[in-house]
């Protein structure tokens, strides 16, 4: 799970008229999208590069790495806790229609960053400096009481065969993918950036996804990944989209859940993850369109075959330790 805030790009724009590809028979109109060069790539936080293949040496660059929380771990089920009351007052969603998203490349996965804007109606014309922006928020189960999470992003992680992907394991059984819903706690910090690292500042969903029927709500994105197909670029999306789409069971009753980091470099502990029982299903199609993209930029020729494809982007699960897994159904 990654989370960078691309604040600054050179915007180069395609000459000519938009990108245009064929999908289904179908031409389909692409959106603005940025070249594969940029000057300025302004992390949130400051992140040196890091590579999948080199998990082992994270530590000595990033210390958070070495702490004792750190994720993804293995879910025994058969030794998580159930706690009675732990999904009381209820986990709820409460997600808004979000119609700006920004699809990126990072060289090191993909991210969806949920850029909501006033809602305008019907009066586009008129001044909505003063409007209230909408917000998907998270609330109840193991959060903080009176607590609300803003959902900011999403990130994905997946493996070049099905026997891999997923950064949890379940049993010590991997899926081929998995999908991170990020949240940052709204009533106690200011930013996300001021959320990292902080007591009770950082909530992540994690689905489990696998391979069956098509997901129609995951097209949004999965139709335009072509586009970002290089490192470094960047897809404006403005297709209306509702993250809610995204729970398989949207009363969000049955999960697991312990306190954590982020699966990535600087890897912060403190994050509170919420692991759904239930995955989504994405078709075959949806999963390969994944699995061709790449992790370099275009043009870069130093990398040869499948050294060049962006995939088995997951952390090596970590050690438990002292933490208890615990589970919202018996």
């Amino acid at each position: 799970m990654s989370i960078l805030k691309f604040t600054k790009f050179r915007k180069r724009y395609l000459r000519g008229k938009l990108l245009t590809r064929r999908s289904d028979s179908r031409e389909k109109l692409i959106p603005w999208v940025h070249e594969d060069t940029f000057d300025d790539l302004l992390c949130s936080l400051p992140i040196k590069a890091f590579s999948y293949r080199g998990t082992a040496e994270w530590g000595i660059h990033f210390q958070e790495a070495n702490g004792d929380c750190q994720s993804p771990i293995d879910i025994n089920s058969r030794e998580a806790v159930y706690r009675e009351g732990l999904n009381q007052p209820p986990l709820e969603v409460n997600y808004a229609l979000c119609r700006d998203c920004d699809l990126i490349n990072t060289g090191t996965g993909i991210q969806i960053i949920f850029k909501y804007k006033p809602d305008v109606g019907m009066s586009g014309l008129r001044d909505t400096s003063l409007d209230p922006v909408p917000k998907s928020v998270l609330s109840g189960g193991p959060l903080p009481q009176n607590s609300k999470f803003e959902l900011a992003a999403c990130a994905f992680h997946w493996g070049q065969k099905d026997d891999r992907g997923s950064e949890h394991t379940v049993n010590f059984k991997a899926y081929p993918m998995e999908l991170h819903l990020i949240h940052w706690n709204s009533s106690t910090y200011s930013t996300l950036e001021e959320a990292m690292g902080k007591p009770h500042g950082i909530s992540i969903i994690a689905l489990f996804i696998q391979v069956g029927r098509e997901h129609a709500g995951l097209r949004t994105f999965t139709d335009y990944l072509e586009a970002v197909q290089y490192k470094g670029r960047t897809l404006a999306v403005t297709t209306p989209f509702h993250p809610s789409c995204l729970l398989p069971d949207p009363q969000l009753r049955d999960f697991w859940t312990y306190q954590g980091s982020l699966t990535t470099p600087p890897c912060y502990e403190r994050v509170t993850w919420i692991l759904l029982r239930y995955p989504l299903t994405i078709s075959i199609s949806q999963m390969e369109e994944f699995r061709r993209l790449k992790n370099h930029v275009k043009g870069d020729f130093s990398f040869r075959g499948e050294e060049g494809l962006l995939v088995d982007n997951f952390r090596p699960t970590q050690p438990l330790n002292d933490r208890t897994i615990e589970a919202s159904f018996q």
